[in-house]
């Protein structure tokens, strides 16, 4: 029978001389929570000083974290089936992992540290889990019993102190002043990021515009056609704007949405998927210092780019921006319908806030301030 929990002192760095602690964070499965999620492991690798920190991070996400120096050992698996939780377990058992920080909601993740063996769970109690956590947070929730929007950062932030403190952890989901977000693109994604933009023909010294017009939820993706009128105005330097080599991105499954930006740009536009483009790629692109902004719908690469220091115009609708909050200066926030009271929820609204209520001269004019 799964224990109770059961009230912790706060965790300490190692002893200098004594054998390593062993920590396993468990990072979120999508490319911007993951993102979101780096502020809570650079708290704790900062805290935990001498700790043998691992991640489980599904393939692609260790793309995303190679560079940024937060765990020692990353385990990249996909707990597919029904054996995959005790696949993956057995791969995690022989590091003997003293605690796990399960940053997301899945009731598999959950069972895969229970099966691996750790002695100490701490996670978020949903997804029909809590018997399988040793310590259970509570989400915050509204007054009709659904979840608040807050923002991921702040909620993986929290659950990072509760696992470093433990009952004297502070329990708010506000993001604290001076926290960021933290990547660093590697060598070898700087170079593959060099060779897709040749590839792509953007000169050396060519500034460089990304456009993100894909997303998960086709709900959420702004229509081609005015992604690609926002492209054709940056290839052509409007309104006081310095021309840029306009890029789009977008993964093999958006070949169609990006086929259809690149169309609408014309000569010069292209897609960073054709011309050999990754996720590692990408990064490495935003991380040239080339990159003079993005504009993307409310998906993964807004995450780097904000990340990596490009500036972003980012578009919300259906979805409450609050989700996603995220601690950068250069950003615009776009919404299908700004009237919104703060009371209401995005979401509850879908037609009041779809995405394709948000006009092209409202987004051209938030890519001038960014530029400006």
């Amino acid at each position: 029978m799964t224990p109770e929990p059961t009230q912790r002192e706060p965790m300490e760095p190692t002893r200098a001389g004594g054998a390593a602690n062993r920590l396993l964070i468990v990072f979120p499965s999508w490319v911007g929570d993951a993102v979101m999620a780096t502020p809570a492991a650079a708290m704790i690798r900062e805290r935990l000083r001498g700790w043998f920190i691992g991640g489980l991070v599904r393939p692609g996400i260790d793309e995303v974290l190679e560079g940024a120096g937060l765990v020692d050992e990353m385990h990249v698996e996909r707990a597919q089936g029904m054996m995959g939780p005790k696949r993956v377990a057995g791969t995690l058992r022989p590091r003997r992992y003293q605690a796990a920080l399960l940053l997301t909601n899945s009731f598999s993740t959950a069972l895969v540290t229970r099966l691996a063996g750790i002695p100490r769970r701490v996670g978020y109690a949903r997804d029909g889990r809590s018997l399988l956590l040793t310590e259970r947070l509570e989400a915050p929730r509204r007054a009709d019993g659904r979840y608040a929007p807050v923002s991921a950062v702040a909620y993986y932030l929290r659950a990072a102190r509760a696992l470093l403190d433990g009952p004297r952890a502070e329990a708010g989901f506000e993001i604290p002043a001076g926290v960021r977000l933290r990547l660093t693109a590697t060598a070898a994604q700087r170079q593959a990021g060099g060779e897709v933009l040749a590839r792509a023909g953007a000169a050396p010294d060519e500034p460089l515009a990304i456009l993100n017009p894909g997303g998960n939820n086709p709900a959420k993706r702004w229509p081609a056609e005015r992604f690609a009128e926002i492209g054709r105005r940056l290839a052509a330097g409007v309104a006081g704007v310095g021309r840029m080599r306009v890029l789009v991105n977008g993964s093999p499954a958006e070949a169609e949405v990006v086929s259809a930006v690149v169309g609408g740009i014309g000569a010069g536009a292209a897609s960073l998927a054709a011309c050999g483009g990754t996720i590692g790629s990408l990064m490495g692109v935003l991380a040239s210092g080339r990159a003079r902004i993005m504009v993307t719908n409310d998906t993964g690469p807004r995450h780097l780019a904000a990340a990596l220091g490009v500036p972003v115009v980012t578009l919300f609708g259906p979805t409450d921006h609050r989700w996603t909050t995220i601690p950068v200066e250069r950003e615009r926030i776009v919404l299908a319908d700004p009237t919104l009271p703060e009371s209401e929820v995005a979401d509850d609204h879908p037609e009041r806030c779809r995405v394709d209520r948000i006009e092209v001269e409202t987004v051209w004019r938030a890519v001038g301030a960014l530029l400006a």
